[in-house]
């Protein structure tokens, strides 16, 4: 049997008392968020330089080639016609990062620099000048500075060896902000704020605790998702505001039960609130093996005959008695695992079970494959 199911099944069985607790407490601020306050993604083209002749190899990326003569005609710098350049110490690299929510010109952001052709190595380069542009095309950010990389290789006499990647670096402070992104966070005396999974019941009870401690009429629920909160017109109140609420403590209701399947993997992960049904399951091994049993036959001694080699095909069929498992109505998850571990299913198997029982209805859990 998987020892990996095993433990899972005895994981299961351990926590089981534990798993049938009521959900504890959270911040708020782990389960929602406000509305308007989110990161922008920022990404640039840009050119490498002073790498250790690990850079693109130019015949089969033109466009490094192409890029180096336009910054050198814009430095003033004008090539002779039909010129060949051959460059070993230069690679084009996208640059992306993500600029926080009320970033102000002049604030440094952390930036990660990509080889966009066939550079071996980004190691000891230099990021030139590269303006980063934000989806509506303009200019957010501007990048430059060493690339540090993360990973290490060496070859030399045919062999070579390499330890992570070797591709991509990253800058720290690398890129300076240009321009701020308006928020309207606060417009009207009101925030959205906006829970990370829509849930009608963890909704409301957001709605009763910020009331509870703020005054009646504080919070309202538009939805399942969204909760409207009236804050203070001054700005250092509101600041103030917000922080207590985000730190209040919120009893989240009590999840969907669902079951996560990955075929490619044959990970199953179910939540403490998956049941089944009253629902039997049986479960049987048939091996089939196919080979050739190979014979020599020698002929006798001052004989003119030749040895013979022939082969004799075999097939054999096994089957391992099979079981069938049977389940009460309201069945729990340590209940499910132990049953499915004690008819010697594996992982894989597991998939098959418990898209038959869902099939049959007796699953009460939403499947997922992924």
């Amino acid at each position: 049997m998987n020892k990996n199911f095993r433990l899972i099944a005895l994981a299961a069985a351990l926590l089981g008392p534990l798993l049938a607790t009521p959900a504890h407490a959270e911040r708020l601020k782990d389960i929602a968020s406000f509305g308007g306050v989110r990161q922008n993604q920022l990404s640039g083209y840009g050119i490498v330089v002073g790498l250790d002749g690990t850079g693109d190899q130019t015949t089969q990326t033109p466009f490094t080639v192409q890029s180096i003569m336009a910054m050198l005609q814009q430095k003033g710098i004008s090539l002779p016609a039909g010129t060949q350049l051959q460059l070993k110490n230069v690679a084009a690299v996208m640059v992306t990062t993500s600029l926080p929510a009320f970033a102000q010109p002049g604030q440094a952001i952390d930036i990660t620099v990509s080889s966009m052709g066939n550079a071996k190595s980004l190691r000891g380069g230099t990021l030139l000048m590269t303006p980063l542009q934000g989806a509506d095309g303009q200019v957010y950010a501007m990048a430059q500075g060493n690339v540090l990389v993360g990973g290490a290789g060496a070859s030399g006499g045919g062999a070579s060896t390499q330890v992570n990647q070797l591709a991509v670096g990253r800058i720290s402070g690398g890129a300076t902000v240009e321009r701020a992104v308006a928020s309207n966070l606060g417009a009207d005396n009101q925030v959205k704020l906006e829970l990370n999974t829509t849930d009608f019941a963890t909704a409301s009870r957001v709605v009763e605790a910020v009331n509870d401690k703020f005054g009646p009429g504080i919070a309202t629920a538009l939805d399942g998702r969204v909760i409207r909160v009236r804050v203070p017109s001054s700005s250092d109140q509101r600041v103030s505001f917000l922080g207590m609420l985000e730190n209040m403590d919120v009893r989240p209701a009590e999840a969907a039960a669902k079951v996560i399947l990955n075929a490619r993997t044959g990970s199953v992960v179910m939540n403490r609130a998956v049941t089944l049904d009253t629902c039997a399951i049986s479960h049987g091994n048939l091996t089939v093996t196919i080979g050739a049993d190979t014979q020599v036959s020698q002929p006798a001694a001052g004989s003119r005959g030749a040895t013979a080699v022939t082969q004799t095909p075999t097939a054999s069929v096994k089957k391992d008695a099979g079981r069938v498992i049977m389940l009460n109505n309201g069945a729990s998850l340590a209940e499910v695992v132990k049953a499915m571990n004690a008819i010697g299913a594996t992982p894989q198997d597991l998939l098959s079970i418990l898209q038959s029982l869902k099939a049959a209805g007796s699953l009460r859990a939403e499947l997922e494959i992924i």
